[in-house]
C-alpha cells in the first residue's frame, strides 16, 4: 500500500517534550526527515551529482544535489509518481528500500546493507507515517571534528571523528554518514568510514568532511622522518617576515631550503616577473659586474619604475578582465584595455582600482571601465566575475544548488547579485559578431532580483558582514566599500595570492582565486601576513612585489637537495616556470633585435601591449594566450607541450628573425668583434650571463674555423640557445 499523499507533518512529542533526539540508542524514537533521512542519502550517495543529484535526477527520480533543498526531496520521495516510492504498512517492502538494498534491480548497486543501522532508520521513518517535520525539530548548526590538525608516519593510519551540534544543545557522532574527500590521494587517502591512510612518501593535503551542507577540513602532513639539525633554520639569513614564516613551516615538516641561486639567474628572474623581458647585455653586464652591497635592492626600485611595468602587470590583468571582442566591439575592448593601462601608469592602489572597476558608468566610449558592464548583462553573471576577481569566491555552483564544497547557497548567491539589479543602459546593445555601437551604463531607479525557487524579492546583501544600501542610489558604492574594507580579509588575501604566485611559481591557494575551507592555503599565516602588509601599505601592488621580491626565499636557486625534491607547496626552493607567451616573444624580439609587427599596433610594439587577442599570433597562441571566446577571468596555464617545442625548432617566422639581415646575428658578424667578445654578448643576451669555461672554448673553435660563415655560426648558435631550457624556462 503506498503512503497518504498527505501524511501527517508531525508525529507525537516524547516524554521530554521534544519529537526527536540526538541520540542513536533507541530504535522507536521519532525519525526526522532532515536531520536523519537525508544525511543517509547523502552518505550513500544517492543525492550525488553522478546519481539522483544530477540536473535531471535519474531514471525519473530526482533529488536535490546533496540535499540542499528539503522540501523538494521530500515531495520526490513522499508525493512524486502517487507516493509509490513509500509503504507504510510494509516500510521494508518500500521501493526506496529494495532500490536502496538492491532487493530489486538498482542502477547504482547495492547502497545499504539490509538491517543495517540506515536500513533501521529508513524503516522507521516511513512507518512513523514519513512526517515532514517533528514537533520541536532543533536545526542542524554545526560540524566539527575532533581533529583538524595530523601529523603521520609514511604509511600511517588514524581515525577521523565527527560531531554534529544542534541547536537545542544536543548532539550526534555522524562519522559514519558524513563523506570524505582528500585534496590529493596519492599522499593521504581516505575511505567512506573517515580512515586516513597516509602515502610512503613526505607531503601534506587537505581533507575534506561533508555532512549535509556542512563542511570541516583536517589538515594532514606527512614530516620526513629525517630530522634537520635543530638550529638549521636559526642560521638561514632573514630579510623579512617572508623568510621567517616560510622557515617556520619547513621546519615542521623537517625539509631544507636549496641554496640561493648565482646572481644571473635572480636577475633575469627578477627582470622577467617584473617588467616582462629580458636584461639586455648592458643591463646584465651593469648588475653582474657591480660590488655594491645593496644592488639587489637597487634593481627591485628600478625594475619598478620602468615603463615595461605597467604593459606587463596590465597585460596580466587584461586575462582577468578582456571581454570578447566579438560581442562587444572592438572599440569597446580598446578603451577598455587603455583603461586598465592607465591604472597601472598612475600606480593607482588596488582597492581603488576595484572600487573603478564595481562602481563604473558611463559610456563605453569614453569610460573604459564600464565595458565590464557592457560584457556582463545579468546581475547573476556580474556576481560570479565580481566574487572571483576581488574576493577569490567562486560563486558559480551556487546559482543552481548549495555550493556542493563551500557554505554559500542559492540565496548567499542571488542577495549579493542584488547589488548589481540595477545597472541600467542605453544604446542599441549587442550585435555579435560586430557590436560597434557605444552603450551607456547608468544607475536606474528600478530593478530587483529574484530567488530561482522562492520567487522571492531579494535585497541586496554581501556574502557576510554587512554593506547596507540605505538611501544611496546605486547600491554598488555600498558593495564596493564592503568589498574593499579591511574587515574584507578575501579581498586582500585574493590579489596578493595572485601576486605571489606570479613571482614564485605556485600560489599559496591554487588555483589563484579559489579561497575557501577545502582548498585551504599551504601556509595560512605567511597568506595572513602578506594580506596585513598589503593593507598597512595601503594597497600598494608595488611595495608587494618589492617585499617578495627581496625576500631570501624569492631568490633560492631552483635546484633540488635531497630534502626537498618532492616539495611542492612550501616554497623551499624556485618553482621553474615556463615564460609568460608574451615574454618569451619580446624576449625573442630582444635577442634577435627583430622587432614585431602586430596588425592595430604601431610598428615596433611589444606583446605585452596588445590589446586584444583579435591581433593574430600564431606564436602566442602556441605558448597560452587565452581564447578570446572564453569568459574571463582567464588565468594562464604555463605547462609546456609538443606544439611549443615544435614550434621554436620548425617556426619559419622564427628562422627568418634569427637570420634577418637587421638582426643581432648579422650584426655580429659584421663587427670587429673577436670570437671571445661575441660569444659572451650572446650568452648575456641569450641567458644573462657569461659562459662557463667550456661553453666559451666550444663556441670560439666554432667561430674560429667558420671563415666566411662566420654569420651562419652565430645563427646556429642562437637557433640552439632559443632552443634550449635555459632559454624558455624561469629558474
Amino acid at each position: 500500500m503506498a503512503v497518504d499523499p498527505d501524511p501527517v507533518d508531525s508525529v507525537a512529542a516524547d516524554s521530554s517534550g521534544s519529537g526527536w533526539s540526538g541520540s542513536d540508542s533507541a530504535v522507536d524514537v521519532p525519525v526526522s526527515f532532515e536531520l536523519d533521512i537525508q544525511p543517509i542519502l547523502a552518505a550513500h550517495g544517492c543525492n550525488a551529482g553522478a546519481c539522483h543529484g544530477k540536473q535531471r535526477g535519474q531514471n525519473g527520480f530526482q533529488l536535490s544535489l546533496l540535499g540542499f533543498d528539503s522540501d523538494f526531496d521530500y515531495n520526490a520521495l513522499v508525493h512524486q509518481s502517487r507516493g509509490r516510492r513509500l509503504s507504510v504498512l510494509a516500510p521494508e517492502s518500500s521501493l526506496l528500500i529494495q532500490k536502496a538494498t538492491a532487493e530489486l534491480p538498482h542502477g547504482g548497486g547495492r547502497k545499504i546493507e539490509p538491517h543495517s543501522k540506515s536500513f533501521t532508520k529508513l524503516a522507521s521513518w516511513i512507518r512513523q507515517g514519513a512526517p515532514r517535520r517533528l514537533n520541536d525539530e532543533p536545526r542542524l548548526e554545526s560540524v566539527k571534528l575532533a581533529e583538524t590538525e595530523f601529523s603521520l608516519s609514511p604509511s600511517a593510519e588514524a581515525q577521523l571523528s565527527v560531531t554534529a551540534h544542534y541547536s537545542d544543545g544536543t548532539e550526534r557522532e555522524v562519522t559514519e554518514l558524513t563523506g570524505y574527500l582528500s585534496n590529493d590521494a596519492t599522499v593521504v587517502a581516505v575511505d567512506e568510514q573517515g580512515r586516513l591512510k597516509a602515502g610512503p612518501i613526505p607531503g601534506e593535503t587537505a581533507v575534506m568532511a561533508r555532512y549535509m551542507n556542512v563542511i570541516c577540513v583536517a589538515n594532514v602532513s606527512i614530516p620526513r622522518t629525517e630530522k634537520l639539525p635543530s638550529d638549521f633554520y636559526a642560521q638561514q639569513p632573514r630579510r623579512n617576515f617572508v623568510d621567517a614564516l616560510v622557515y617556520e613551516k619547513l621546519a615542521q615538516i623537517q625539509v631544507q631550503v636549496s641554496q640561493p641561486a648565482p646572481e644571473h639567474v635572480f636577475m633575469r628572474r627578477a627582470y622577467t616577473d617584473i617588467i616582462g623581458r629580458l636584461p639586455s647585455p648592458e643591463e646584465a653586464r651593469q648588475f653582474l659586474d657591480s660590488d655594491a652591497a645593496d644592488k639587489k635592492a637597487q634593481l627591485i626600485d628600478r625594475l619598478l619604475q620602468q615603463p615595461e611595468y605597467v604593459d606587463h602587470w596590465a597585460n596580466q590583468w587584461a586575462d582577468l578582465l578582456r571581454p570578447n571582442p566579438y560581442r562587444v566591439g572592438i572599440k569597446a575592448v580598446l578603451n577598455y584595455d587603455n583603461w586598465i593601462r592607465q591604472q597601472f601608469r598612475d600606480n593607482v592602489s588596488y582597492d581603488e582600482f576595484a572600487r573603478r572597476l564595481i562602481t563604473a558608468k558611463g559610456s563605453t566610449w569614453h569610460n573604459g571601465a564600464a565595458t565590464l558592464y557592457r560584457d556582463r548583462r545579468s546581475p547573476d553573471e556580474i556576481a560570479t566575475l565580481m566574487s572571483q576577481l576581488f574576493l577569490g569566491v567562486r560563486l558559480e555552483c551556487a546559482k543552481c544548488h548549495h555550493h556542493p564544497f563551500e557554505k554559500w547557497s542559492q540565496h548567499d548567491f542571488y542577495s549579493f547579485a542584488a547589488y548589481f539589479g540595477k545597472i541600467g543602459r542605453k544604446g542599441t546593445g549587442l550585435s555579435p559578431p560586430i557590436s560597434g555601437s557605444e552603450e551607456i551604463m547608468f544607475v536606474s531607479n528600478k530593478g530587483e532580483v529574484r530567488h530561482p525557487v522562492t520567487d522571492e524579492v531579494l535585497a541586496p546583501q554581501p556574502l557576510f558582514g554587512s554593506a547596507e544600501v540605505a538611501d544611496r542610489t546605486d547600491p554598488r558604492e555600498a558593495l564596493a566599500e564592503w568589498m574593499t574594507s579591511p574587515d574584507n580579509e578575501y579581498f586582500a588575501q585574493v590579489q596578493v595570492n595572485r601576486v605571489w604566485a606570479q613571482l614564485m611559481g605556485r600560489g599559496i591557494v591554487d588555483p589563484v582565486d579559489d579561497l575557501r575551507s577545502t582548498n585551504p592555503p599551504s601556509n595560512a599565516k605567511l597568506l595572513g601576513e602578506l594580506a596585513k602588509h598589503f593593507q598597512e601599505t595601503h594597497y600598494d601592488q608595488k611595495a608587494l612585489i618589492k617585499t617578495i621580491a627581496l625576500s631570501q626565499v624569492y631568490g633560492l636557486s631552483s635546484v633540488p637537495n635531497e630534502t626537498n625534491q618532492g616539495d611542492r607547496l612550501n616554497y623551499s626552493r624556485h618553482y621553474r616556470h615556463r615564460l609568460r607567451a608574451e615574454v618569451l616573444l619580446d624576449s625573442v624580439a630582444l635577442v634577435t633585435e627583430t622587432a614585431d609587427s602586430f596588425s592595430a599596433l604601431a610598428p615596433g610594439s611589444r606583446a605585452n601591449q596588445v590589446w586584444t587577442h583579435r591581433i593574430d599570433s600564431v606564436f602566442l597562441d602556441t605558448f597560452g594566450r587565452p581564447d578570446e571566446n572564453k569568459d574571463p577571468p582567464c588565468e594562464r596555464v604555463s605547462d609546456s607541450s609538443v606544439t611549443q617545442t615544435l614550434h621554436l625548432m620548425n617556426s619559419r617566422q622564427l628562422d627568418n628573425r634569427v637570420r634577418s639581415d637587421a638582426g643581432r646575428a648579422a650584426r655580429l658578424a659584421k663587427s670587429d668583434k673577436t670570437s671571445a667578445e661575441v660569444v659572451q654578448e650572446l650568452y648575456l643576451a641569450m641567458f644573462s650571463r657569461r659562459p662557463t669555461a667550456e661553453e666559451n672554448v666550444y663556441a670560439e673553435q666554432l667561430l674560429n674555423a667558420a671563415g666566411d660563415n662566420r654569420r651562419a655560426v652565430i645563427e646556429d648558435l642562437m637557433w640552439a640557445m632559443i632552443n634550449s631550457p635555459e632559454f624558455i624556462i624561469q629558474n
